[in-house]
């Protein structure tokens, strides 16, 4: 029985994983459950056994790839120690979103790039993973304000908004080939915690 369900689970992966790819190439309407089957290199029906739908698969595409990502930060928050200063707490977090990001790419790729072409009703099904992360990250904001870490003027939820936008974008320009995940997180959380302009008398 152990093994029969492993097999499932296992076979269930595959079509995730090679749906999520398929997205992310040929974008919602570009993806049928014949091409999911054949990219697999299974029967049709075979499919049918584990999903009833397209649509059900790319919910669970969708909230994998939220899944993964709310994890990596939920973790790097979690193992944070007591007296870690702010400008750390926020490279773990800002870190720990990147290289779920961009170490599940299909996943998270198929989430950002075609969100906004599925129908409203996958959308809505998506809708509780997307805000428990955005929760997890305003959370932490607030806190980051509340202790005094955070200009008085600025606003968590605005802040989430263009934090989590800013590091979603990199799936679009980041190559590995080219440096490596924590030099960029290094770097984004230098900017959000240092600032970038320097103010010159006239």
């Amino acid at each position: 029985m152990q093994t029969e369900i492993s097999q499932t689970d296992k076979s269930r992966d595959r079509i995730l994983s090679s749906a999520a790819l398929l997205f992310c190439e040929h974008g919602y309407a570009g993806v049928s459950m014949r091409k999911i089957a054949e990219n697999c290199e299974m029967k049709a029906g075979s499919l049918y056994y584990h999903f009833t739908s397209k649509d059900q698969i790319l919910t669970e595409v969708l909230n994998i790839g939220i899944q993964k990502v709310h994890a990596a930060v939920a973790d790097a928050l979690s193992d944070t120690p007591k007296d870690t200063l702010a400008i750390d707490k926020l490279r773990r977090a800002v870190s720990g979103h990147l290289h779920a990001l961009l170490e599940n790419s299909s996943f998270t790729s198929a989430n950002v790039r075609i969100f906004r072409q599925v129908p409203e009703e996958i959308q809505l099904s998506n809708l509780d993973v997307r805000r428990a992360y955005e929760a997890l990250w305003e959370k932490f904001l607030i806190e980051l304000k509340e202790a005094g870490h955070l200009h008085a003027n600025v606003d968590p939820r605005s802040l989430r908004l263009m934090l989590i936008g800013a590091l979603n974008a990199t799936l679009e320009w980041f190559d590995p080939k080219l440096g490596e995940i924590s030099e960029l997180a290094d770097r984004y959380t230098n900017i959000l915690a240092n600032g970038m302009l320097r103010e010159r008398n006239l």
